[in-house]
């Protein structure tokens, strides 16, 4: 049994970037499922033999071959056997920057049989085979390495460019399952240029193929995402805040994406405009929406939906004073004949009293 290191955590090394301790990746050659687990791992891989090591529960998976046999990203059999190589492993990796392995143990050489140290050092995305057009992921993953290593000047080399189209024009793109897409999406956000995961989408055409729902973002829209932006929901909202509520919800049901950014995407795109022009309205138009956004009750999301103002350049300053003080009505000073109006009504004397005092 030899055990290597490979992927991310050598790549990131060459490059000088810190890389997290819990990421890394193992690949064991000549060994066997039932041998790993007399060492005391666990599998949990069902489709193929993946197991977590004892202690550190790191990812161990055996060397590997696979041979496509539908479409897909699960459309594959695989073959473990003792006599599969480290080479054969990293021949199936999607870029060649990706497939550098070294020993586990010390400090050894570094295996680079398909030219991944090169292409570090010219800046290069390059498919290490044509068998990256087996798996429509691969067109998520490397839109998404060409935004996170965009700053160091990386781009997509054009026969891989070429081949992607290809996946597209072909139809492996409609494939992807819903939610992987939205997994890529949300790493894509966690990148310094999420902008460029999406141009290299639309210059493949795989995002028409992708987000056929919603109609393609601008560039500026696109570029609203590289902002210093720690929360995704406010990077899917404003990604959304452009797109109709029916086709915004088109898209959340086919990714299955959580409650909350569905939600907070809706309320961005139904209330950007109207937030915009804030003290031009109404006393009831105002209440409303504070209690159409659930202002009162909900405040942890709508301190996230006026964080998506902010990046839209729309003072939320009067908004966010005008809450405090629908706050500090004291219910228990009402005459509680009516509760409900009681309320509604000491709420409009507080908004309309916040308008004239700023005019």
């Amino acid at each position: 049994m030899e055990i290597y290191l490979v992927g991310g955590a050598i790549r990131d090394k060459l490059l000088g970037l810190d890389h997290d301790e819990t990421e890394k990746d193992y690949v064991v050659v000549g060994s066997t499922p039932n041998e790993m687990k007399s060492l005391g791992f666990r599998q949990v891989g069902k489709e193929f033999p993946v197991f977590l090591h004892p202690q550190t529960k790191e990812e161990y998976a055996l060397a590997r071959l696979e041979r496509k046999v539908s479409v897909g990203y699960s459309g594959f059999e695989f073959d473990t056997s003792k006599t599969v190589t480290l080479e054969q492993d990293l021949y199936r990796r999607d870029l060649t920057i990706n497939a550098i392995a070294q020993k586990k143990e010390g400090n050894g050489n570094l295996i680079d049989p398909y030219g991944g140290i090169e292409d570090i050092k010219l800046k290069k995305l390059r498919h290490v085979s044509d068998a990256f057009s087996e798996d429509p992921v691969r067109i998520l993953r490397i839109a998404r390495f060409a935004s996170q290593f965009h700053n160091l000047g990386f781009t997509i080399d054009k026969k891989t460019f070429d081949l992607i189209k290809k996946m597209v024009t072909s139809g492996e793109v409609d494939a992807l399952v819903p939610e992987r897409v939205f997994i890529e999406l949300c790493r894509a956000f966690e990148s310094d240029m999420p902008s460029i995961f999406f141009e290299v989408l639309k210059g493949t055409g795989a995002y028409q193929r992708i987000f056929p729902m919603i109609k393609i973002i601008d560039d500026k829209n696109a570029q609203l995402l590289d902002e210093s932006i720690e929360l995704s929901e406010v990077k899917f909202a404003l990604l959304l805040y452009q797109q109709n509520k029916e086709d915004i919800k088109e898209l959340c049901d086919y990714l299955k994406c959580p409650k909350d950014f569905h939600q907070i995407a809706e309320l961005v795109s139904e209330w950007h405009s109207f937030a915009m022009d804030f003290m031009s309205h109404s006393s009831q138009d105002i209440l409303s929406f504070y209690l159409n956004n659930d202002a009162l009750r909900r405040q942890r999301r709508f301190e996230i939906l006026l964080t998506t103002f902010s990046y839209l350049e729309i003072n939320t300053k009067p908004i966010i004073e005008l809450l405090g003080l629908l706050k500090s009505i004291q219910i228990s000073s009402l005459k509680n004949i009516n509760i409900a109006q009681e309320i509604s009504e000491e709420r409009l004397l507080v908004i309309a009293s916040f308008i004239n005092s700023t005019k």
